[in-house]
């Protein structure tokens, strides 16, 4: 069992990570596994996106229509400590950790739900993005605003 630290310290961030405001269960699907019965490391890395795409609904309390966002993925860091198996029942949880003029930084984790055993961390960083000129910009003050409305809820 990983007794995972309730204090993270990453990037010069220091957070609690017990404190998650979003966590989404996920369904773990035969294709998602290997021979030896593991989810796929691809496969997780799949269920952090659903989880920030969640994440992103609920906290703008409506769908996200992803051919208008203004954020793109620009960095991803993944700890696979525990196997992720079939069988097992998991949660996404997500959190804002930061913000810049321009970014969001945010961490995730799978655990089991049974057992709150730590499987797999992420930590990624988006950028605001201008899909037509394709440029980086400013994180809209309105996701600032809801994501830490979340984070304080």
């Amino acid at each position: 069992m990983c007794n995972f630290a309730k204090k993270y310290i990453y990037m010069n961030y220091d957070f609690d990570t017990t404190t998650f405001k979003h966590s989404l269960p996920i369904q773990i699907r035969f294709s998602d596994l290997d021979a030896l019965n593991h989810v796929n490391n691809g496969f997780q890395c799949h269920y952090f996106d659903v989880g920030r795409i969640n994440y992103f609904n609920k906290a703008l309390n409506r769908p996200v229509d992803w051919r208008q966002q203004v954020v793109v993925l620009v960095h991803t860091e993944f700890d696979f400590l525990h196997p992720v198996e079939g069988g097992d029942n998991i949660l996404v949880q997500t959190k804002t950790i930061s913000f810049g003029k321009k970014s969001i930084k945010m961490f995730q984790r799978i655990i089991g739900k049974d057992d709150g055993l730590v499987r797999t961390t992420c930590y990624s960083v988006l950028s605001g993005f201008d899909r037509d000129k394709k440029t980086s910009i400013p994180i809209p003050d309105e996701y600032k605003e809801k994501f830490m409305q979340l984070e304080n809820s």
